[in-house]
């Protein structure tokens, strides 16, 4: 049993302890220490109930958007209570906050879609994905072509299917994952899997030519559809290299396998423009979306489909009698009217402009403070997202032994000096705050952040585990 925690028995604190199993914790460890207990937000500040302030440098998990205190998205929430506080899509049911939304989203859409499903998560929208492209196939007779393609450190949820076509260890080890049918190509990081002498271009090449080879290994009738997130979050906001979705496109299209564009955290302004899909060339099948589509006020979740794909649905709905998939909050009419008001503020607020503004100026401070750091082996990113990973040796971009936990403690001394951000594979420190931040915050952020950095560089010098030159 842990020790009751400094702040008392009947505390938040203690009382979590006793109560609340958490994702992505450590459950032995948080017995001991406990969590930070977040009371309030405003802007891209949270506090916790010490009343210590931090600026919120990854917006929460990637979706914050608007920050921590939206008063129009809350009034949305409001309104649509009173009017219709609920009501489901089944049987061929509907409501205007659904309508409207899956209309707003067609048009934003990167490339021409057809319809759109709602879920409540990002792990929700990639699984019924998954559902409707095994289904879309069982329509045209196709019933052996069913493997899916994830990437190793992709993410895409962690449902069972989705969490099958995440590509981290961590997601599946104990899980008994992936099931079977679920296999993964390689990362496009350039940094890490270049060879010597190899040119982005020729990089990208080598991974068209590992996803060919996979293809024809498992054989082209069985697999069907590739899953990309256009920079991929969690596994280190990993940027592909240049060339990098046409080649690996035309691959797709030879074989006559799909492309699932997951824009859970690319969507809406993250990287530059409204998807990801554009800023990177990718012209997908499917599109996941969450997160931003809500800026997380309440959860929702969205999978648009093009004509093709439709058609295979309808056609295997017409014959069953019915498309049985769906949730009993598909659609909920109020997270779809805090959607469309947080789309409308972001067509308001022009966002793009401000990306484009606010984005350049983090991109190149990341650069300017920390590229040259003797612990910083790569700073990357683009728009408003970004990652600082460390290494061991600049040199040979060697890693840190991860039983260090290097990137763990650099974040926890993020945290003291008042900011949260996320430390993920490789000892990388992502970047995703809330798109409404100014330089003036960026500056301090990154301000806080150099002040950790410093005090993690003393204390790996003294415990003499960082490589100095």
């Amino acid at each position: 049993m842990a020790p009751p925690p400094p702040t008392g028995a009947n505390s938040a604190a203690a009382r979590d302890i006793a109560n609340v199993l958490h994702p992505y914790t450590d459950l032995q460890a948080h017995l001991e220490v406990g969590p930070v207990v977040i009371t309030h937000g405003k802007g891209v500040r949270v506090w916790d109930d010490t009343g210590r302030e931090y600026i919120e440098a990854v917006a929460g998990l990637w979706c914050a958007a608007l920050g921590f205190d939206n008063e129009r998205l809350v009034q949305a929430a409001a309104t649509q209570m009173r009017k219709l506080p609920f009501y489901h899509a089944f049987a061929a049911k509907s409501h205007e906050p659904m309508i409207d939304l899956a209309e707003m989203l067609i048009a934003r859409a990167p490339v021409p879609m057809s319809k759109v499903f709602f879920a409540n998560s990002g792990s929700e929208a990639n699984d019924s994905a998954i559902k409707m492209v095994w289904y879309y196939n069982n329509a045209y007779g196709r019933t052996q072509k069913k493997k899916i393609i994830g990437r190793q450190k992709g993410y895409h949820g962690i449902t069972i299917g989705s969490a099958s076509l995440t590509g981290l260890p961590v997601n599946h080890r104990a899980f008994d994952l992936p099931l079977p049918g679920f296999i993964h190509t390689m990362t496009p990081h350039f940094y890490h899997g270049a060879l010597p002498g190899e040119t982005e271009d020729a990089f990208a090449t080598r991974c068209a030519d590992e996803l060919e080879k996979l293809i024809l290994a498992e054989g082209p009738d069985t697999v069907a559809a590739m899953w990309a997130e256009p920079i991929m979050g969690a596994g280190g906001v990993i940027l592909p290299p240049a060339g990098y979705f046409p080649k690996i496109q035309a691959v797709l299209q030879k074989y006559d396998v799909l492309l699932v564009a997951d824009e859970v955290i690319c969507g809406f302004w993250r990287t530059g423009k409204y998807w990801g899909s554009q800023t990177l060339g990718v012209v997908p099948d499917i599109l996941t979306c969450a997160k931003a589509l809500s800026s997380s006020y309440l959860p929702i979740s969205a999978v648009m489909v093009n004509e093709k794909v439709f058609a295979g649905l309808c056609k295997q709905s017409h014959e069953i009698g019915t498309f049985g998939h769906g949730f009993t909050y598909s659609g909920h009419p109020v997270p779809a009217a805090v959607a469309i008001e947080t789309l409308k503020i972001y067509d308001e607020l022009d966002m793009g402009s401000h990306v484009a503004s606010v984005g350049t100026h983090l991109q190149s401070e990341l650069r300017r403070r920390f590229a040259d750091h003797e612990l910083v082996g790569e700073v990357r990113g683009t728009g408003m997202i970004a990652a600082i990973e460390l290494a061991a040796d600049k040199a040979t971009h060697k890693s840190f032994d991860p039983a260090a936990k290097v990137g763990a403690r650099w974040m926890k001394l993020c945290e003291a000096n008042g900011v949260i951000t996320r430390a993920v594979v490789n000892d990388a420190l992502c970047f995703s705050p809330p798109l409404i931040i100014t330089k003036d915050e960026v500056d301090e952020m990154l301000g806080r952040v150099e002040k950790a950095l410093d005090t993690l560089t003393v204390e790996l010098r003294r415990e003499q585990i960082a490589v100095v030159r």
